[in-house]
């Protein structure tokens, strides 16, 4: 760099406050701190275009062996957990549900959600037979003449087609229920 170049850089970053000098520094050190401030400021510029120059010729590179963004990231992504399986927080917390899947005080609660399952399920289904039962009830009343009203029936076809969806079909159904053909839902 000559002197011109340095000039130009003190008229741009500010010569020491326009001839205020900080506490404690004489003119001719403020001159070099601003020479070297100057030569840090052109290293730095010339750092970021090396560093421009060096990404565009790995995209080249990544292009030519067929690596794309989306490999890319999977690259990362396999690598990254690779890293988390191999870390000693996720191999001890590994070795903890281990040793909870084999204790007692989980079979138990294993067991017991599974029994409370099945009585749940069988729940619903009684409420489902009660259901259907107090419909037959209602539909056969000799006073009562909502069995046979249309809105009654339209109620009952979607009570139908709701079992039908929610539970499946009994044994020995056939595949298309009475009511499928007018079904709401």
């Amino acid at each position: 760099m000559d002197s011109s170049e340095h000039g130009s850089s003190k008229s741009s970053t500010g010569e020491a406050s326009a001839g205020t000098l900080p506490p404690g520094l004489t003119e001719e050190e403020a001159e070099e701190i601003q020479v070297e401030l100057t030569k840090v400021e052109d290293e730095i510029q010339t750092l970021r275009q090396v560093i421009v120059v060096k990404e565009r010729h790995a995209a080249e590179l990544k292009r030519r062996l067929g690596i794309g963004p989306l490999s890319e990231i999977k690259q990362n992504l396999t690598k990254g957990w690779h890293e988390v399986q191999c870390s000693n927080p996720y191999l001890t917390a590994s070795a903890t549900l281990e040793e909870i899947g084999r204790s007692d005080a989980y079979k138990r609660t294993q067991e017991t959600l599974s029994q409370a399952g099945h009585m749940t399920s069988a729940a619903f289904s009684s409420v489902g037979s009660a259901i259907r039962n107090r419909f037959g009830e209602m539909r056969a009343l000799p006073y009562s003449n909502s069995g046979n009203s249309p809105s009654f029936k339209s109620f009952e076809d979607k009570v139908e087609n709701m079992k039908y969806k929610v539970m499946g079909r009994s044994n020995g159904e056939s595949d298309h229920s009475p009511t499928s053909n007018n079904a709401p839902f």
